[in-house]
């Protein structure tokens, strides 16, 4: 018994007893970014709630979770769906820690980019529920 005991509390700040959500969210995130510079569309969408909307760079772009994987998937069958990196993220939550929201800078294929999303825990797991994802536009290039 005290054998257990000692494999529980070992372990529980390991695997069980995650108490920093902020640097849990920080690695689901990067895991996310990861998973489609890999092609991982399996990974890249279970990380996301079936109600997830993915709003893209372009103003046509709102996806629910089905659009977006459907019209990426051609992607996904190269060796890299897109090239994305974060490079500063805010991680912010709730009191009651079941939902996050973030804003974060990245580098991506495209260029400099900026994102910002939200999470919910559901059944005890992270889920992206809202993600946003958008050019940087120097306000010099933009007209009064």
């Amino acid at each position: 018994m005290i054998k257990i005991i000692m494999l529980v509390l070992f372990f529980c700040p390991i695997v069980f007893c995650q108490t920093d959500e902020i640097e849990f969210i920080d690695s689901l995130l990067n895991v996310w970014h990861k998973s489609a510079v890999i092609a991982d569309q399996q990974t890249y969408f279970d990380m996301m709630s079936d109600e997830c909307i993915f709003l893209g760079t372009d103003k046509s772009e709102r996806w629910t979770k089905q659009e977006f994987e459907l019209w990426s998937a051609p992607y996904f069958k190269r060796e890299s769906a897109w090239n994305i990196y974060s490079v500063r993220r805010n991680i912010y939550l709730t009191d009651n820690k079941t939902i996050a929201w973030f804003d974060e800078d990245l580098i991506a294929g495209i260029g400099e980019c900026r994102g910002s999303g939200v999470l919910i825990k559901q059944d005890n797991e992270w889920k992206i529920i809202q993600y946003n994802l958008s050019l940087t536009v120097p306000n010099d290039l933009a007209d009064d």
